[in-house]
């Protein structure tokens, strides 16, 4: 196999570490950095909007730059961003600053999260195989490293201002050093849509997008219900009510270390199909348990059913159109991301007309809705026309 390959492979792997990372050293620091700004939860869930705002906005501005100017050029950049804009909030002295650097963060994060996955699709057609879901892994194993040692610096005395610093020059070296093996040439090397225009999105990236919405937003309600689950309807102590998460993500991310091998073997929309139906099972159970232990299990079930579905998503929309991949990757995104900040959203009000675990129904049915419209994955035959040339 070409050497590049390898190097831009690991490039990638190097700029989904930094942006877990980065992420993670933002979630850990929370508690502080809202000391420091001198505001309360009330405060700062308004403020998270923004955050993901930002992180939309960045989605959708950067795909079409990527297309243009290659993610060679735009990944770096981005990554310098992120890393830049991870700083701010550590230096947030009210919720007004907290609020504009939030938003600073989320565009790099957002600028980031595109331009790299579609640098990944560049990779993976290069390989010829499956190789998405390893690069998510990454990401998850980047925000495992930054609780680990936010736990060592909190122990030392450091303030988030000063590990968030730390953290985000360290990023810079490694953006700078993986910066040159990333794959040369404008996007994906294909030409413009023929006769101009403005390029109209194929109804398929439409419907990725909407599984990638149902997908991230049962990904958003492991993420904030999974241990109040465990603490308010199974009455665990808190120590074991945080293992929810725990069985959650950690199922997910080593699903995800071997999701491409299935994926290679089976196809993608096997594994968006059963793993959704799984993920459906597994919420289910831990929603109808009245015990820890199987309810645990439910959960890790849930991430291990979740782990390969946006890999594939993603995946599956920057292979539709080469010459629109980072666009349509922002598309696809930029609403799962919507999904994921929705789906905490919607769980809150439920629970004051039914009890928490029978508001977990709700992503179940997002789920096994997924896993019938799974076929939307399957490529187009060849030789079919193809809508995502047409123009507007």
């Amino acid at each position: 196999m070409d050497r590049s390959l390898r190097a831009a492979r690991l490039a990638t792997f190097a700029y989904f570490a930094v942006n877990g990372c980065l992420l993670g050293m933002w979630v850990v620091h929370i508690p502080g950095i809202e000391l420091r700004a001198g505001i309360d939860h009330a405060v700062l869930g308004p403020l998270l909007l923004l955050l993901g705002a930002g992180a939309v906005a960045g989605m959708r501005a950067v795909g079409p730059l990527t297309d243009r100017f290659g993610p060679r050029v735009v990944v770096p950049v981005a990554a310098a961003l992120c890393c830049a804009a991870a700083v701010l909030p550590g230096l947030s002295v009210s919720g007004w600053t907290l609020g504009a650097a939030l938003l600073v963060f989320g565009l790099g994060n957002g600028c980031l999260d595109v331009s790299m996955n579609a640098h990944a699709v560049l990779v993976e057609r290069g390989y010829r195989r499956p190789v998405m879901s390893a690069f998510h892994a990454v990401f998850s194993l980047g925000g495992l490293l930054a609780s680990l040692v936010a736990a060592r610096t909190l122990s030392w005395g450091w303030s988030p201002a000063t590990t968030l610093s730390v953290t985000a020059a360290a990023g810079l070296v490694v953006t700078l050093a993986a910066a040159r093996a990333l794959l040369p040439g404008g996007g994906t090397g294909a030409p413009p849509a023929a006769g101009g225009g403005r390029r109209r999105p194929p109804r398929r990236i439409w419907a990725l997008a909407a599984l990638a919405l149902m997908i991230m937003m049962c990904e958003g309600v492991a993420n904030d219900w999974s241990a109040l689950h465990l603490r308010r309807v199974l009455e665990a102590p808190e120590a074991t009510a945080a293992l929810a998460f725990g069985a959650f993500s950690t199922a997910m991310t080593a699903g995800r270390l071997v999701a491409d091998r299935v994926t290679g073997r089976f196809g993608p929309v096997a594994v968006v199909r059963y793993g959704a139906a799984a993920a459906a099972a597994g919420l289910a159970a831990a929603a109808l348990s009245p015990w820890v232990a199987p309810a645990l299990a439910g959960w890790a079930v849930f991430g291990a059913g979740l782990a390969g579905c946006v890999p594939q998503l993603f995946s599956a929309a920057g292979h539709a159109d080469p010459a629109a991949a980072a666009v349509n990757v922002s598309r696809v995104a930029g609403l799962g991301y919507l999904g994921m900040l929705a789906g905490p959203a919607v769980i809150g009000p439920l629970t004051h007309l039914m009890p928490l675990n029978l508001t977990f129904f709700l992503p179940v049915a997002l789920c096994a809705t997924a896993a019938v419209a799974a076929g939307v994955l399957r490529p187009a035959p060849a030789g079919a026309p193809r809508p995502a040339a047409e123009t507007v």
